[in-house]
């Protein structure tokens, strides 16, 4: 059976393309989802594809990224197929076939570019937040806890348990908030 796996990375982004070229290469069963491919944790439709595989099975992808962009993450999935039966193939990249050698070998080389490709875009948006940090205009995420309720509750009595659960916030923040005195707070 030919197995279909698609993924776009965020909501306002189509499957429809990815969609359309897996039926058309013969897949039976497609799975999609729309996750960011840095890691494989939280992927629950790549997790249903790989489970739902079978000795014999093909696990077709239009593109290399659009399994993994990371060449661990790569290499485990596609050892786990291996190991079931499970044979990969690529759509855009054709050479990928791992029944053959050179199919193999090209897996490596482009997951290496798909890592590569990842740390470089990692990199230049951490240069963005640094230039934009210098300048003063990125301040980072908002304050979301009022500190001032907390002490506020906390010296009506209330245990960190009742603020945690009345303010919406874990007992941790509520603890780690108390024990910061006033002046250090941001």
């Amino acid at each position: 059976m030919l197995i279909g796996y698609a993924r776009v990375s965020s909501i306002s982004q189509s499957l429809d393309l990815q969609l359309e070229a897996l039926t058309a290469a013969g897949c039976e069963k497609v799975f999609a989802e729309k996750r960011s491919g840095t890691t494989t944790d939280g992927r629950a439709a790549l997790e249903q594809a790989l489970e739902f595989a079978r000795e014999g099975d093909t696990l077709i992808v239009t593109r290399l990224d659009r399994l993994a962009r990371s060449m661990l993450d790569l290499k485990q999935i596609v050892a786990g197929l291996a190991s079931k039966g499970v044979t990969f193939r690529c759509l855009q990249q054709g050479g990928i076939d791992t029944t053959r050698p050179d199919g193999k070998l090209l897996l490596n080389i482009l997951a290496s570019f798909a890592e590569f490709e990842t740390d470089l875009r990692r990199e230049r948006q951490r240069d963005g937040i640094d230039k934009a940090k210098a300048a003063g205009v990125y301040k980072g995420r908002p304050v979301s806890i009022d500190v001032d309720k907390i002490r506020a509750m906390r010296a009506a009595g209330d245990g960190p348990a009742r603020i945690a659960r009345t303010l919406g916030i874990g007992r941790a923040s509520v603890y780690r908030h108390l024990s910061v005195p006033a002046r250090n707070r941001e």
